[in-house]
């Protein structure tokens, strides 16, 4: 996938900044475990520092200090996260800010303007995130919606070098609105395209079949992103499904909270068998982290509240993430990814703590 700032060999993963960081990492540390690009949250840059204020500072690129590429989310998933907070009609959404209280208002073509002044490589349509379940009906109307806010996503956007921009495509967890919504937001002028709704709540079988009904009428020429995903295993289930990109803040939230992802499983650093183990969190990870430091200073650092923990828990994770895609990417361009998959799914049954 060809950007403004670079290259993004996909699939590929997004490390999420919200605020314009991802927490205990700077933009060396995003480089050195592998990250090409990193997500910004729109609806969280509008409330602070305001988008006027990154654009003087030179953009989301210069205000962060990320020379990569950046895409930003479009404030949607608040329409989700935040549904007690706020009203949806057909011009857009209102918010209460949960910083304030101060009202909010959304619409689609706000939204892309918001974008456009953060500077991102990509930005997204304004969207509704359907919560699970949700009935046929209202699934139909949101959707409907959705692709009308899409429309005017479009005209709204400025003609002269503004951001790549991608459509979504909704239909909660109904076959027929989301091979519906595919075909109408492919449709449409849009340089990639996006699956929304996903990862909030539903069985992950379901969700497989959601991807697919929506994969099967999707352009595989324009790249597709598959918002909000996920554990490691989804993101395999998703590439085999055709998905190039992700984005989730659990590889850096999970690190907060002491839980490593590894080639095996999940392991919880917490747990007092690791009080004094000399060995890395993972012995066949070449990050940072496994390199200099053992599970022993990893648990005590935990324990002790000191702020490195997030900064090693962080590169691991995400190195983790990084390098997975990387691996799932190379045996795709091999022609080996059956024998991939297969393989990381036998390995998942080993050793995991997460729960101990």
């Amino acid at each position: 996938m060809t950007t403004a700032h670079g290259p993004v060999p996909t699939p590929a993963f997004m490390p999420v900044g919200t605020k314009a960081s991802v927490k205990a990492m700077g933009p060396d540390d995003l480089e050195r475990v592998g990250a090409r690009m990193v997500l910004a949250n729109t609806y969280h840059l509008l409330l602070r520092p305001g988008p006027e204020v990154v654009r003087r500072m030179g953009g989301l690129h210069g205000f962060m200090s990320w020379s990569g590429p950046i895409l930003t989310d479009s404030g949607g998933f608040q329409v989700f996260s935040l549904a007690e907070l706020g009203k949806l009609t057909e011009e857009g959404v209102t918010f209460q800010s949960h910083l304030d209280g101060a009202r909010v208002f959304l619409s689609p073509e706000k939204a892309v303007a918001i974008q456009e002044a953060l500077g991102p490589d990509i930005m997204m349509c304004l969207d509704e995130c359907l919560p699970y379940p949700c009935d046929h009906d209202r699934a139909a109307a949101s959707t409907d919606r959705t692709g009308r806010w899409a429309r005017r996503s479009l005209a709204a956007r400025n003609p002269e070098g503004a951001p790549t921009l991608f459509g979504i495509v909704q239909g909660g967890m109904h076959a027929d609105l989301r091979r519906r919504a595919a075909e109408e937001i492919a449709g449409l002028d849009f340089e990639g395209l996006a699956l929304g709704g996903l990862a909030v709540g539903e069985p992950a079988g379901l969700r497989n079949e959601m991807v697919e009904a929506a994969a099967e009428v999707l352009p595989v020429e324009r790249p597709l992103y598959l918002m909000g995903l996920g554990a490691p295993e989804d993101l395999i289930e998703s590439i085999a499904r055709g998905a190039d990109l992700f984005d989730c803040v659990l590889p850096t939230r999970n690190a907060r909270n002491g839980q490593f992802f590894t080639r095996t499983g999940r392991l919880a650093i917490k747990n007092a068998r690791f009080r004094e183990d000399a060995g890395p969190v993972d012995d066949e990870c070449a990050c940072y982290t496994c390199r200099r430091f053992s599970r022993a200073y990893l648990r005590h650092l935990y324990h002790s509240g000191e702020l490195l923990a997030y900064r090693l828990n962080t590169i691991h994770n995400l190195h983790y993430y990084l390098s997975l895609v990387a691996e799932a990417r190379q045996a795709v361009i091999e022609g080996r990814f059956k024998n991939f998959y297969r393989d990381f799914f036998a390995r998942r049954s080993g050793e995991n703590d997460s729960d101990q």
